[in-house]
């Protein structure tokens, strides 16, 4: 605003809260905010742009046992909460959990376990680049919980699936100019682009979906989600001449 020799069009700002439990987005007008395409702010070293998320899933799994007096529960008691105790100690501890995977490959996930005797639910994240992979998993999860059920004959158990969030990158691919306009810019600030998948998920994938094409650029951030997460400020100012430059690059190709 005080730089008139920067030369752009119409910006927009949004802000959304709540994103890392991914819901920052759920109020959003779309017609309000009026823009057609968009970038995350959110990414981790200078030069990263990312135009690829994890496709995601919940699964929530709940189990009805048998409950008993413990000093009259031989041949009674089914306790919902050694069921689900048990069908998380049968998930596979190689390839396919958050431990043992990296690059392309997804993973199951228990994020939140509550329960007593009677009932107990356990719930699950599901990550992987494409849809059919995440059905694979949900599949495995599904076989995991039945046969764990099986020495189990009076209880049942209800599974779940919730969709959370879609890979960005097919909306993403059909509006290239949205993403090669950011790398662009990002040479222009000096930096050499990198060009990468994220292991998780952003706001930009919601919003694609919801018809604003939205890559993510990089803000500086380390150590997601640790107790030791950090912030570059220099890569925060990279960041800041990055989008000046791309505000520019949009108005000379428009």
């Amino acid at each position: 605003m005080t730089h008139p020799e920067v030369k752009h069009g119409e910006i927009k700002i949004l802000f959304t809260p709540d994103e890392e439990i991914g819901r920052g987005v759920d109020k959003l007008d779309m017609k309000k905010l009026g823009a057609k395409f968009g970038y995350t702010i959110d990414g981790e070293k200078a030069g990263s742009i990312e135009d690829e998320t994890f496709s995601a899933d919940g699964v929530l799994i709940t189990i009805h046992g048998v409950s008993a007096h413990p000093g009259f529960a031989k041949g009674k008691m089914e306790s919902a909460i050694k069921i689900a105790s048990e069908i998380v100690a049968a998930l596979p501890k190689d390839g396919l959990s958050p431990e043992s995977t990296e690059g392309k490959e997804g993973f199951v996930h228990p994020v939140v376990m509550e329960g007593m005797v009677e009932k107990a639910t356990v719930k699950f994240i599901i990550r992987d680049f494409t849809d059919e992979k995440l059905a694979e998993h949900e599949e495995v999860l599904r076989k995991i919980m039945n046969k764990v059920l099986k020495e189990y004959p009076n209880s049942s158990a209800e599974f779940k699936v919730t969709e959370q969030y879609r890979n960005m990158k097919k909306v993403l691919d059909k509006h290239p100019e949205v993403t090669n306009n950011a790398i662009e810019a990002i040479r222009r600030a000096g930096l050499k682009p990198d060009r990468s998948s994220i292991r998780g998920g952003t706001d930009g994938s919601r919003l694609s979906y919801m018809g604003l094409p939205c890559p993510n650029i990089f803000a500086g951030e380390h150590a997601f989600h640790s107790k030791l997460e950090w912030v570059s400020v220099l890569d925060m100012e990279a960041a800041v001449r990055t989008i000046v430059h791309l505000a520019m690059i949009w108005e000379e190709n428009g």
